[in-house]
């Protein structure tokens, strides 16, 4: 791949541009430098659309990185579609590789689900296919390729969906604001290096200095974790070592600024739309309401902080009071970079971003070991009781099975406990209306999200999906309660394709409904879910995670008639 230097006054001087809110030409309007509302030209409305994929390159930090385009753009066009609608949409493929878009979090029949080798043999090269399906929900979505590294090459847009009705979120205006991650170095090359040394991107280990200096672990803790051969700092495989941090295909320095005027209720549309980062979003001086989370309303709840992972979508409201510029921070999970943007009541305004705050450790509670001391530990009791997970073999895939997995779906996630306001946590989360099926769960179904991070491979079960994986069985209409227990020390954001499920959180016929969500490490989380027909893909939305085999599928059958 080649990594030409471009200044971005020379691409704009050769394009005959001279003004950094006009438009660049790989941006589709909706992401433009200056952003009144998602309203703007170049986002695609109707029932016959067309979307056409393909090699490309943007201009980021100066410098050309490669990428893979829809309509030549990078997001991709923002998809503004009606509940109740039916949509036509004709995807051409002009790469010479296989290519895919996948409807993250629409209901739809499962052939148009768009997964390769699960629901549809994949768009083939140079040539089309067309999607079509009814648009039968409202709220903040996204699209993606689910073939091979695409994604992570660019290959991903919003989807906008208004209610029929009256929206039960009031609001003045709206941005779409949509994280990713982009890098000069090819995903192969980013997956190949992680394969030969597993910390290849993290350089926030501790160090001696650090030891010296009173900083991070003391040596005891150190050494009985070198002794389990566990790194504390491992939080993400990428870093910002390698990624730059986008906000609608902007980077930090690039200034993205969604308008207001003081006094609006302004609704910010959140999207993570990176392969491999979650994020912690804030914006300084400014409590945000969360309103929606995938997609779907939930009672207003008044946050400083959330984070979210790949997949997840979260719509807050923010009314800006003072005529000045706010910061849109999302600072990466292992505070290694951030994602930048600016609110402001006019264009040429940037906010001061805040300082990186220090990376976290992880704990016992991240082991799955809800222990205070270290005292006689060693590598063995990072294993298990057989009892803890019977369907599970170890092996050089699987390296450890947490001891003590607890729900921590009331803790608001890695690194944010001490923080000092108020984070999101999922129990947080509840339901606007009541649940569309409330029926008990007749059966359950335990998941372990299992892994070596020594040898980077990652699985469910213990066994990836080129193992012969068996599907997963549910009946057409039947209510199962799945249950995900996270083996690694690492967080997963796992979904489930076609199906929204209610996670179990205390809230009963107020379950918030999702479609994406994050198992923290050592940490185990249950939702009840309603079979709808079809083959499903079912896998962590980290997109290297995914590739090296922690995907399965949920296969939905009708009963046999037979059945008693």
């Amino acid at each position: 791949m080649s990594e030409h230097p471009l200044d971005r006054r020379t691409v704009l001087r050769g394009l005959g541009l001279t003004s950094a809110s006009i438009a660049l030409p790989w941006l589709p309007g909706w992401a433009q430098p200056v952003s009144a509302g998602v309203r703007a030209a170049e986002t695609l409305s109707g029932e016959d659309l067309t979307l056409r994929i393909a090699e490309g390159s943007i201009v980021m930090n100066g410098k050309q990185a490669r990428a893979v385009l829809l309509n030549d753009s990078l997001p991709g066009p923002l998809l503004r579609l009606r509940e109740g609608q039916n949509l036509r949409l004709t995807v051409v493929n002009d790469l010479d590789e296989d290519s895919s878009l996948h409807w993250h979090g629409l209901l739809l029949p499962f052939h148009m689900d768009g997964v390769p080798g699960v629901s549809f043999p994949g768009i083939g090269a140079r040539s089309r296919f067309t999607y079509e399906f009814p648009i039968e929900q409202s709220g903040t979505y996204w699209y993606h390729s689910h073939s091979g590294l695409q994604e992570m090459m660019g290959l991903y847009a919003p989807i906008v969906i208004d209610p029929t009705g009256t929206d039960p979120v009031l609001f003045d205006r709206e941005h779409v604001v949509l994280l990713s991650d982009h890098s000069f170095v090819h995903p192969a090359r980013i997956l190949r290096n992680l394969k030969v040394q597993p910390g290849y991107y993290n350089r926030q280990q501790q160090t001696l200095s650090g030891l010296l200096a009173g900083k991070d672990q003391p040596l005891r803790e150190r050494l009985a974790w070198a002794k389990m051969r566990m790194d504390p700092t491992d939080i993400s495989d990428v870093t910002g070592e390698v990624f730059t941090y986008l906000v609608n295909g902007h980077a930090p320095q690039e200034n993205w600024t969604g308008l207001f005027k003081p006094g609006e209720r302004v609704r910010l549309r959140f999207i993570n739309a990176a392969a491999m980062t979650a994020f912690n979003v804030r914006i300084p001086g400014l409590a945000m309401t969360v309103v929606q989370a995938d997609g779907q309303p939930v009672r207003p709840v008044q946050v400083d902080e959330f984070q979210f992972s790949p997949g997840e979508t979260y719509d807050v409201i923010v009314t800006p009071g003072e005529e000045r510029a706010y910061a849109l921070v999302g600072e990466t999970v292992d505070r290694s970079g951030m994602a930048l943007a600016t609110l402001a009541p006019q264009p040429g305004m940037r906010a001061q971003a805040p300082a990186r705050r220090p990376r976290p450790l992880l704990t016992m509670r991240d082991m799955g070991m809800d222990m205070t001391g270290m005292e006689g530990m060693d590598h063995k009791m990072s294993m298990r009781d057989p009892a803890n997970a019977p369907q599970v073999a170890l092996g050089p895939g699987v390296e450890t099975i947490a001891a003590m997995p607890v729900d921590r779906t009331g803790e608001p996630g890695i690194g944010l406990a001490d923080v000092g306001h108020k984070v999101l946590v999922y129990r947080d989360l509840v339901a606007l209306e009541p649940n569309p099926d409330t029926r008990p769960p007749e059966r359950e179904i335990e998941v372990h999200l299992t892994g070596s991070m020594d040898r980077y491979m990652w699985s469910m079960d213990g066994k990836t999906m080129t193992q012969a994986h068996e599907p997963l069985p549910i009946r057409t209409g039947e209510r199962v309660r799945m249950t995900l227990v996270n083996d690694t020390m690492m967080a997963h954001p796992i979904h489930l394709h076609g199906h929204f499920f209610e996670l179990v959180t205390g809230h009963g016929d107020h379950s918030p409904r999702k479609h994406t969500v994050n198992v923290l490490p050592g940490g185990k989380l249950s939702w009840d879910v309603t079979g709808i027909a079809g083959d499903w893909a079912f896998h962590c939305h980290l997109l290297l995670h995914m590739a090296m085999g922690m995907m399965r599928v949920v296969q939905v059958r009708p009963m046999p008639e037979n059945a008693a």
